[in-house]
């Protein structure tokens, strides 16, 4: 087994997480909306002008509040890329939506904008946007969409903490939004997540499905002298020690995005040459967007190549993965009635990509070894 020297991915203490820990636990309450949490959702709120953030025990379970809000029933259609995470079709399919996959773009990886309205009927009920890798959707055409055909919009933002599209913060543009706070993210607490509410309408019932169907919230605040059950909902909250951890990760934000930004920018540039030589594609960042350094990847000329690329890093003890594999060609996609050549740019995306090594505190020598075992690579592929 090789030994891996330079992993994907490690998580980082960055602050005060093993001192807020400690405070959780001997406030006495460790279960989920303790002091911590309310630090993390007002801070989320007031920096990102969203107007209720709500955490949750993952991103997926926050999709799966956003699907219960806009009461998904069994018929409704959602628009949504096949290159994404498995939970941006779950939450919908789970509630008896029928799933409208659609190409991506071949630019920013994200959903094109211009194949969304062929895709829509009387039955569909919602765009659920995917930001890959941080970069922005292309948000004024699919919201001008959603509002000609009277849908909602909601956005998968698990990896768009931070950044943002014409000055809007991701998440904080459609009806609702979701992020990740999982441990390959940015900001991190392990497993964790938040849903942003902007649309006002979802605000009181965001809270009672988040406190298992009942308006305990309203009890705590004093709004009811009692409560009880009243709606559908689940155990959405997370452990105060999560969220401890989380608001040490939140209070060191720009710390923690400058420093990847930097190394995203150091492997960028440094890749210039081998792009121009056509050996790889780079990320590209829409002059509208800005973004925070979430993934680096490189897309080779082929499947083949890309394969070869992952061993070769593996044997000399970097990890180096690929992504997503497209869900439309997954077991559940192709029960739905989905072929392989349907979503061609996704397809062929999804064969070549290779994400780097990128994580708070990597050191610049490890990104020049990753650096000069592509070299050699390449060299021995021309």
């Amino acid at each position: 087994m090789n030994q891996i020297n330079i992993p994907y991915n490690k998580p980082s203490i960055v602050g005060k997480e093993l001192e807020y820990i400690k405070q959780a636990v001997e406030s006495g309450k460790i279960s989920g909306d303790g002091i911590f949490s309310k630090k993390c959702s007002e801070l989320i709120q007031k920096r990102y002008g969203i107007k209720k953030v709500l955490l949750t025990t993952s991103c997926s379970t926050a999709l799966d509040m956003a699907s219960i809000l806009i009461d998904i029933k069994p018929g409704d259609e959602v628009i949504l890329p096949s290159y994404t995470f498995v939970s941006t079709a779950n939450s919908f399919f789970m509630r008896g939506a029928k799933l409208r996959f659609v190409d991506i773009r071949e630019d920013t990886l994200n959903i094109d904008e211009d194949k969304i309205e062929e895709a829509i009927t009387p039955q569909t009920r919602t765009i659920a946007v995917v930001h890959y890798a941080g970069i922005s959707s292309e948000m004024d055409k699919i919201l001008e969409i959603a509002r000609k055909n009277n849908i909602y919009v909601i956005e998968d933002a698990a990896q768009g903490i931070e950044s943002s599209y014409k000055g809007n913060y991701l998440g904080s543009i459609g009806d609702i939004g979701c992020y990740s706070f999982h441990e390959t993210k940015n900001v991190i607490c392990g497993e964790g997540g938040a849903i942003l509410i902007n649309n006002e309408k979802f605000l009181e019932r965001a809270e009672i499905i988040r406190e298992k169907g009942t308006d305990r919230s309203k009890f705590f605040r004093g709004e009811v002298d009692k409560y009880t059950w009243v709606d559908i909902g689940s155990s959405y909250l997370p452990s105060e020690i999560l969220s401890a951890f989380l608001y040490a990760q939140l209070e060191n934000i720009e710390v923690i995005i400058n420093n990847r930004k930097k190394l995203w920018k150091y492997y960028y540039d440094n890749l210039e040459d081998m792009e121009r030589k056509g050996l790889i594609k780079r990320p590209v960042i829409p002059a509208s967007c800005e973004h925070n350094g979430h993934l680096f990847y490189v897309i080779v000329r082929n499947g083949k190549i890309r394969d070869h690329l992952l061993q070769y890093l593996k044997n000399r003890g970097v990890l180096a993965i690929f992504h997503y594999l497209p869900l439309h060609l997954s077991p559940m996609g192709m029960k739905m009635g989905y072929r392989e050549g349907q979503l061609p740019v996704t397809e062929k995306i999804s064969s070549r990509l290779v994400r780097l090594p990128i994580f708070y505190g990597l050191k610049r020598s490890d990104q020049d070894t990753v650096l000069g075992i592509l070299e050699d690579f390449f060299k021995n592929e021309i």
